[in-house]
Parts: structure tokens; sequence; C-alpha cells
């Protein structure tokens, strides 16, 4: 199964961040992207992969994703 690269954030974080304050039970970093690389059958299935663990009803936006080259 191919390997991808997901681009991923916390808008909650980032709001919280921005407004000098924090957020309850994420730290500062999840303001900024972090990179989670996943195995899957395509850019879709990654996401929805990556979306069960970092659910979008949380606060968690993909940026983007990307196949990984070897």
């Amino acid at each position: 199964m191919p390997e991808f690269e997901v681009a991923i954030y916390n808008e909650e974080v980032r709001e919280k961040v921005r407004s000098g304050s924090r957020h309850r039970d994420l730290n500062d970093d999840w303001a900024e992207i972090h990179y989670i690389e996943v195995k899957a059958k395509d850019e879709s299935d990654a996401s929805h992969r990556i979306l069960r663990k970092y659910p979008k009803n949380q606060g968690y936006v993909i940026e983007s994703v990307t196949k990984v080259q070897f």
C-alpha cells in the first residue's frame, strides 16, 4: 500500500494562541502543521484514516495530502 504524508493542524489551538490563551487539552504546537505519514490506498483514504484519529469536530484541519515518493 502506498504511503502518504498528511499535513494537519488544529484550528481551535490556532485561535487560542492568536488570542493569547491556551487550549485546555492540546499543546500550543498544534497551532503549527504536523506531518503524519500513513499507508493508504489513495489520498482520500489517507485523509479518512487520519481524520479517524484527528476528527474535524475536534478542530483538526488537513492542509494537504502528498504521496511519498521513494
